[in-house]
């Protein structure tokens, strides 16, 4: 059954946005894969955004979705859950949100979205995984199989990567001691494993690996002293990028550690909208 409520965070919220929760998009052996809509009310098919929440992919949830403001300027947000790290290993996250994607296409008359362009923005894990998620498009081992929309598309058309690990071969050796402590166990817990000691998954979930000619607009935004994500991850994505020519820009917020309301201040939030606006809108 879909629950409508109302959004208490913002005086005028309730007025201007409609909420559904737990949407479910598929069914695992493990759980069934729930998502919330949030949807401007007065605006006529709003362009379509997934919100995909950090955690070291193995807490987190869908509720902390921190693009109100985005929903009141006339973006539809579905934020999804995922299956974490404990209850199933990669690539069971990015089969979720592949899965998610299609489901959002096909229910899109159902539920008054536009969703023939779709901008995806995740950060920390989730940053990794929207940015997996947009140089993955129609990747046969990454796709899966979960939901009843298999003849829809799961490509994304625009990323917005908030401090996300980009490249799993190289983020422990860049870290600090602190960063190592969070990061070693994370990923251990997500491949099974140390990255060089599964060299083949690790380089399969590491977005740098996959970057061609067809990738879609790219956002990064990091804080130089991230002290659990180094910002050479995001410097890699980049070059990666530029190398072959994509559309790519970096935001870097100098002082800014890992997360914190700079990273959704009126500024950023205007830099991500006029990103999003300029490929999702055309």
């Amino acid at each position: 059954m879909l629950l409508l409520i109302s959004l208490p965070n913002k005086s005028d919220a309730a007025d201007s946005i409609q909420r559904i929760n737990d949407i479910e998009y598929a069914t695992t052996p493990e759980q069934r894969l729930l998502l919330d809509l949030y949807l401007p009310r007065d605006v006529k098919h709003p362009p379509l955004l997934v919100w995909i929440h950090g955690g070291a992919w193995r807490a987190g949830s869908k509720d902390n979705m921190p693009l109100t403001d985005l929903v009141q300027n006339g973006f539809a947000v579905a934020s999804v859950e995922y299956r974490l790290s404990p209850v199933a290993k990669f690539p069971a996250q990015i089969h979720d949100i592949k899965a998610a994607i299609r489901f959002l296409r096909g229910s899109a008359e159902k539920y008054g979205y536009n969703a023939d362009k779709i901008g995806i923005l995740g950060s920390s894990a989730g940053g990794h995984l929207v940015a997996l998620m947009g140089v993955t498009n129609g990747h046969p081992q990454l796709e899966g199989k979960l939901g009843d929309f298999d003849d829809e598309s799961s490509s994304v058309q625009a990323i917005v990567d908030y401090y996300g690990p980009t490249n799993f071969m190289t983020i422990l050796p860049q870290s600090t001691p602190h960063g190592l402590s969070v990061r070693v166990p994370a990923l251990q817990l997500l491949l099974g494993d140390r990255p060089e000691r599964t060299p083949d998954l690790a380089k399969l979930a590491s977005p740098v690996f996959h970057v061609d000619d067809q990738d879609p607009p790219l956002l990064l935004i990091h804080g130089d002293q991230d002290p659990q994500v180094p910002i050479n991850q995001s410097h890699e994505l980049h070059g990666k990028y530029k190398q072959h020519k994509r559309d790519v820009t970096f935001e870097v917020i100098h002082g800014a550690a890992h997360g914190g309301p700079e990273f959704f201040d009126a500024e950023r939030t205007q830099l991500v909208e006029t990103f999003l606006k300029k490929h999702l809108k055309k």
